[in-house]
């Protein structure tokens, strides 16, 4: 798959303005990257600049902690479809997976999932970085049961990023039915060639360009 296609194009920095989401676009539509990934306040700007590009509006849910209730979630997703995004990523209440409160994490990847339905692309994030590998291996299988499209690295805001033996991992257990996204660190061309090889079928960076360029 050419590598670009496997990219989200991304900025979250919070101190984000006007004119670096612009620049973001314009590289986006350029280098035909499969999304560009933006704060919420910023879907709309996004949504209306790529009209006819082929380029999707991505944005993040309950970010970076993830520790927002469920109807707030569901609202925050509703709201960004109705700006133009075709793709959400949500974080999971990383908290009550530590808990082991198995039912509150799916209920709340399924609230967003069903505010999504039929108009965008869910993307569950897990935050590896905060889990252990049989923490990883639940929230994979409940983002999967709950209906998500994607399961999803980390949110690039917490203690580490993507690796490829978290997306190895992710992927064994979600198997070939479910999108895995590599997210956090992925900064130059090797790193997403191993994220890839490693099961990884997105990419969310801020580095795509480089990566593109080689």
């Amino acid at each position: 798959m050419e590598l670009a296609k496997c990219i989200d194009h991304t900025l979250l920095k919070t101190d984000a303005r006007r004119a670096d989401l612009e620049r973001l676009v314009e590289e986006a539509k350029a280098y035909h990257f499969a999304s560009v990934c933006v704060s919420p306040i910023w879907v709309s700007f996004a949504a209306h600049a790529l009209q006819g590009s082929g380029v999707k509006t991505c944005t993040v849910i309950g970010f970076p902690q993830g520790a927002t209730p469920s109807e707030v979630k569901a609202f925050e997703t509703k709201r960004a479809i109705a700006d133009g995004a075709e793709e959400v990523d949500m974080v999971i209440a990383v908290g009550k997976l530590k808990d082991g409160d198995d039912a509150y994490v799916k209920a709340d990847i399924e609230a967003v999932v069903a505010a999504a339905k039929g108009k965008a692309v869910t993307k569950v994030i897990i935050e590896t970085c905060l889990l252990t590998d049989e923490e990883k291996r639940r929230a994979c299988l409940l983002a999967k049961e709950a209906g998500a499209d994607f399961v999803k690295t980390s949110t690039g805001f917490s203690t580490g990023g993507a690796t490829a033996a978290d997306v190895k991992l992710m992927r064994e257990s979600v198997g070939e039915d479910i999108g895995v996204k590599a997210s956090g660190g992925v900064r130059n061309r090797a790193d997403a060639e191993a994220m890839i090889a490693a099961g990884a079928t997105r990419l969310g960076t801020s580095s795509g360009v480089k990566i593109v360029e080689g």
